[in-house]
Formats: structure tokens, sequence, C-alpha cells
């Protein structure tokens, strides 16, 4: 019975793409190699441990660079795969990319985040992440920066454009599940190419780890959506605020899929808030997904034993245990769907719709892609039914695009997102324009 319970908040559970705290070693990484690029090959061979540099000395690094240049030409940039963290040491993936092809590397760092080893990898082409066609990496710079709550400290990346002041500022918000700061979904980084994209027109974001990746042991328990969520998009929403060059009367909240959900509900606990993008939201009651998500499985599987009919009426049976909006008698922590009582309370109270008709000052900008097959068009739709008559809002169906906002020839499934693919130039453009706009 539960393989055939697609659960919503489980459709962008992503493995991490880096670990907590060790962003600081990505900038490492890219000085390393931009000292390469430069031919300063005494100043790289300082970024090794003493006890290792008399192993690899300046004339060594010169003639692995010089290798990598005659074979794959001028150096381009690097991106980084993946960091994990072995026993006092931690080890950077990263995928230099040259003119003519890609070449893996493994940067091993002490705790003094200096360097014991470098090591080529292969380079994964068919999951490779690929930097989208707009950015322009010249105009935007990057800082690592944290955001704080009681308890808990989420690493996050600050990214702002290089030049000028008073620019607006976007707060990225996760879809459900444990999620890292890009959002990251098999080789595609939504996040990563909205904040790039967006930067690259003048406006910088803050994105973020979501807690119940950093701190998963803490969703063991009685929560709601205050602790998986909200809390964190709070302290960011006050940490864009007193970001030095940020017009403090334009802070944007850019929610997507759950996070979308919840973002009327940022915007009215944030009235600093200037406008909110609700994008590829669900409109509707989690259970009611749920249920459309199973029986779309079952009819997709085009089963004639009636085997699956059957375990979908069994899963139809569990889903309806989740229909309540208090918990009466009901442990805080008892375990329905794979989530406590009290969270399916409190999100069973909320009405997202009606939240977002509260929002009589703050803009509000709803968008949806025709082939997204996890949130219907029906949601859509719903949204526009309960807002259309509101002049602070707007909408937008983009015929082509999935889930994830990436350009598609049909609706498809899962397997879309193993595909390496970027978020629309027209989405970037679009929300870029409406941020702009008086």
């Amino acid at each position: 019975m539960k393989k055939v319970i697609l659960l919503f908040f489980a459709l962008l559970i992503t493995v991490s793409g880096y670990s907590q705290g060790v962003l600081s070693l990505f900038t490492r990484s890219q000085e390393f190699l931009k000292a390469m690029e430069q031919e300063k090959f005494q100043e790289a061979q300082g970024f090794f441990d003493e006890s290792v540099k008399s192993k690899i000395s300046p004339e060594n690094l010169q003639t692995i660079w010089t290798t990598l240049t005659t074979n794959y030409g001028k150096y381009v940039g690097m991106d980084v795969v993946q960091s994990k963290a072995e026993g006092d040491y931690f080890t950077v993936a990263v995928d230099a990319e040259f003119e003519k092809d890609t070449q893996g590397f493994l940067l091993v760092f002490n705790k003094g985040e200096k360097l014991m080893g470098l090591f080529p990898r292969q380079v994964n082409k068919v999951s490779a992440y690929v930097k989208p066609a707009y950015v322009d990496t010249t105009a935007f710079k990057e800082k690592e920066v944290y955001i704080v709550t009681p308890g808990h400290s989420l690493v996050g990346l600050l990214t702002t454009p290089a030049k000028g002041t008073n620019f607006p500022i976007v707060v990225f918000l996760h879809g459900s599940g444990p999620s890292d700061m890009d959002e990251t979904v098999g080789p595609n980084k939504p996040f990563k190419d909205l904040a790039a994209g967006l930067a690259s027109k003048g406006i910088a974001s803050i994105r973020y780890v979501k807690r119940t990746l950093a701190y998963s042991g803490d969703f063991n328990k009685a929560f709601t959506v205050k602790e998986e969520v909200m809390d964190d998009a709070l302290a960011a929403v006050a940490l864009a605020k007193n970001t030095p060059g940020v017009d403090k009367s334009k802070i944007f909240v850019f929610g997507h899929s759950m996070g979308g959900m919840l973002a009327p509900k940022l915007a009215i606990q944030a009235p600093e808030i200037k406008g909110i993008v609700i994008a590829a939201a669900p409109a509707r009651k989690l259970t009611d997904l749920i249920e459309e998500q199973n029986k779309n499985s079952v009819a997709q599987a085009k089963d004639t034993t009636g085997n699956l009919q059957k375990q979908l009426d069994e899963v139809l049976k569990e889903t309806a245990k989740t229909r309540f909006t208090t918990l009466g008698k009901m442990k805080p922590d008892s375990v329905i769907l794979g989530l406590p009582a009290s969270y399916w309370a409190d999100l069973n109270q909320y009405d997202q719709v009606a939240t977002a008709k509260k929002l009589v000052k703050q803009k509000i900008f709803v968008v949806q892609g025709a082939f997204d097959f996890q949130i219907a068009q029906q949601d859509f739709d719903l949204w526009k039914a309960g807002l259309s008559k509101k002049s602070n809002v707007s909408f937008k169906l983009y015929p082509d695009l999935n889930h994830l906002f990436i350009p598609q020839k049909e609706k498809g499934d899962m397997s879309q997102y193993a595909i390496p693919g970027s978020v629309s130039g027209v989405l970037v453009e679009d929300v870029a324009n409406w941020i702009k706009a008086k």
C-alpha cells in the first residue's frame, strides 16, 4: 500500500548538494582556481597546508594547468557539485569548466581551510548543472550569510548586484521537504538560476538551507509550519531589511510550491514585505493533493488486475483521517501519513487564498506552468478565481513550463527532473519587471 502513496511533501525531497557551514570552502576553491588561471602558481601553492607543500611545488601546479589549458582551452569558471565532511577533513567536489570541456576535481581541506590534496574526478555529464544563458556572472557577487533563530543557524547566500545601491531584494521560500538553498532536484537548481538571473538584472536575493535538512532531528516530534518554515522565513526577511545597499521598501518573497502556499501567511506576519510571488503553489488542502496524486498514479499505471484500485481505496481511507482542524484527544506527535497530528491540524486551519485576499498594500504575482504534473492548473484557476478582482494581483500561466519552471515539450513525470535544464528566461524577465514596476 505504501508504494502508491505519493505524498506531496515528499515530492521535492532532495539530497543536499553540500553540507551546513562549508560555504567558505567554496570561496577558497574558487580563489585557488582563480590563482591557477592567472598563472600565480606560487600563490596557488600557498593554499596548501605546510605538511604537503613540499610535495606540490609551483612547478607541479604549472604543469597541471598547462596540460589542462592545452587540452581543454581557456578556463571559464567552476561549479560546486557537492561537499562532504570526512572526519577531520572536508571534501569539495567541483566541475571546472573550460572552453572545450569540463574537468572534475576533488579538493580536500583541513579544519584550517588549507588544502591537503587535489585530485581529478570524473564528471557526470548527464547530471551536471547547466548555467542559464541569461546569467551574467560579472554583474553580481555572493556572500555567505546565516539565518539565525533561537537554537538554529542556517547557512545561506546573499546575492547582490556588483554595482549600485538601493536595489530590491528577494527572499526565496522553499517547496516541501528537506531542501538545500538552491532547491536542488537532480542536476537542476531553480533557486540558483533565479538568484543569478535576477541579480543579472540588478535585484538582490537571499536563499538558505531549509531547517528540515540542516536540523532533521528537530522533526521527529510534534511541529507545525511555524518551526518548518515561518520562523526562518521571518528571520530571512529581517536580514534582507538590514542588508547594506538594499531599498528597505522593496523586499519581496518568491515562494515556490509549498513556499508559495505559505507566502501570504508570511506577508501578513511581515507587513514590510512589498510583494510576494506565488509560484506553482497549491490553492487546495494538502489532503486533496495527496488524493489527487494517488489517483493519477493509479490511472497512469493502467492496471487491469484491479489490485492497484484496491490499494488506492485503502489509501483514501487513510488520507481521510487527516481531515481535521483540532486535535481533540489526539496527541500532537501522533503520526498520520508521515506527519504529526499537530502539523495536520495547523495546516488544515489555514486558507491560503483567503489569507491572500487580506493583503491590500502588498502586491501579488501568481505564476504557474501548464506542464506542471505536481500542482494542477486547477490550483492556478482557484487562485485566479479568488484574487482576480483585486487590483494588486497579477497572473501568468506559462504553457510550456513544469513545476520547476523549466521548459518542456510535454507534461511528463518525475523523470524530467533527472535532465539538466534552466528556469525559463521569460519567467525571470517577468518576475524582474514585476519587481521593478511601481
